[in-house]
């Protein structure tokens, strides 16, 4: 008897296949390409690899590879590339996306072999020593999680957050408390132009690093309502291990190493932003430098590398929807607004926030603050809508089904609103200027602290 799975990818597949056929008789050829009912073929082929992928959680890689291949395959066909038209304009399109891909990759990859070495230091273990009882540890956790993300990358706090919560909470991790950790990972890198892909963008095309900033009002806000809701989601469903383990004893080493990895990635990111922004243009530079760290640290504690084979999943599956989103034609955004940038945080949430990043970046006129917090916080509402999400997904695979995301961390996208609602009473929405020059030193309050 055929595997039920299979049949339901390959149905699946047929159905993309199919759409992108009859999407193409019906279309009306226009200048951008040909539509159906209005909307570009392109757009149509897109959502339905998203939809296949909240349908069919248990085969999310098999369904965005199929998505991604068949879009490409149109695109080949019907309306060439923004690089060219045929296999040079796809092989122009992929080089220029390959810096974004060797980074995630390269992120995904080693902050997987990262978060073993954290769980394997027995840290974890002794941390309900230090986190109060009842929902209010969980809520700490939370918090915890939120201001590593404001100095490291989002996808290593996320990681981190979700290895210590696997072990106070003895893995019974509710689904809205997942929801939680990859929001807060997100929330507080917003603010901050080290602590999100989309906040570096903006300090590299000269937005000052205060300007940003202020994106911390929203995602405070929205971190106190979504974090309390979950913390008690999470004690009802597995409360708190109040007993750090008797028996643990801390591997410093281990320790050592995922310092050194952050450090190493946090110090490298600022230190080419300031002095060599040319070289992140062109080569994976972060991703380069978190295996570099690994391998040279090999000897001491080796990495448990048999944990690559499912990161590579989580991480191809990610890429897949990466490079999915930029074949896309979108070439401009709504008018710079309040109404817009509120708009975009739901849009991220299934689209790539990097290119909507970039074009906002291009067309200007935007309060960077709060395009800041939608493009960075806004991807948290949906497991794959942030690289954050897919990572943490590799390590609860039950967090891959939209609809209990949905239902269980419906609290992620009200404290959006909610977050979004604040910056504009406390903030106000001020239309800003971008210097278009070398990024703006950091202010002490973001800068890393010296080494010595």
């Amino acid at each position: 008897m055929a595997n039920p799975h299979r049949k339901q990818t390959l149905i699946t597949a047929g159905l993309l296949l199919l759409a992108a056929l009859v999407s193409v008789v019906a279309a009306t050829p226009q200048a951008g390409g040909p539509v159906f009912m209005g909307i570009p073929v392109d757009f149509i082929l897109f959502a339905l690899t998203l939809a296949g992928v909240a349908l069919l959680h248990e085969r999310t890689l098999e369904v965005a590879l199929t998505g991604l291949v068949v879009i490409s395959l149109y695109k080949l066909g019907f309306t060439g590339f923004k690089t060219g038209a045929g296999l040079a304009g796809l092989a122009a399109h992929m080089g220029h996306e390959a810096v974004l891909v060797g980074n995630l990759l390269g992120l995904l990859l080693g902050f997987a072999l990262l978060a073993d070495h954290f769980e394997r230091s027995e840290l974890p273990k002794i941390v309900p020593r230090y986190l109060p009882d009842g929902w209010l540890g969980g809520f700490v956790l939370l918090v915890m999680v939120f201001v590593l993300s404001a100095f490291l990358d989002n996808i290593a706090a996320a990681l981190i957050g979700g290895t210590v919560a696997g072990v106070v909470f003895r893995h019974k991790l509710h689904i809205g408390y997942l929801a939680a950790i990859v929001a807060a990972s997100n929330a507080g890198g917003a603010g901050s132009v080290v602590g999100d892909t989309t906040t570096t963008m903006m300090w590299i095309d000269g937005v000052d690093p205060l300007q940003v900033l202020e994106a911390f009002v929203g995602s405070g806000v929205a971190l106190l309502f979504f974090g309390i809701i979950a913390a008690r989601q999470q004690h009802a469903h597995a409360p708190i291990n109040a007993n750090a383990d008797p028996d643990a004893r801390v591997d410093s080493a281990r320790l050592v190493i995922c310092a050194l990895m952050l450090v190493a990635a946090v110090v490298v990111n600022v230190g080419c932003n300031l002095r060599f922004p040319e070289l992140l243009e062109h080569w994976p530079v972060l991703g380069i430098t978190v295996w570099l760290v690994l391998l040279l640290t090999m000897g001491w504690r080796q990495p448990t590398w048999g944990l690559i084979p499912g990161a590579l999943r989580g991480a191809v599956f990610l890429l897949s929807l990466v490079l999915c989103a930029s074949l896309m034609p979108v070439e401009t955004l709504p008018p710079a607004s309040w109404q817009s940038a509120f708009g975009l945080g739901f849009v991220s949430a299934v689209f790539d926030n990097i290119p909507l990043t970039a074009l906002a970046l291009k067309q200007g006129g935007f309060d960077w603050g709060f395009l800041a917090y939608g493009v960075g916080f806004g991807g948290s509402m949906i497991w794959f809508g942030s690289s954050a999400g897919v990572a943490l997904a590799g390590m609860y695979p039950q967090a891959r089904s939209v609809g209990a995301w949905l239902r269980g961390g419906w609290h992620v996208a009200v404290g959006y609103v909610l977050g979004f609602i604040a910056l504009l009473l406390v903030v106000g929405w001020h239309p800003q200027p971008k210097g278009n020059k070398a990024p703006q030193p950091l202010p002490a309050a973001i800068a890393p602290a010296p080494q010595g």
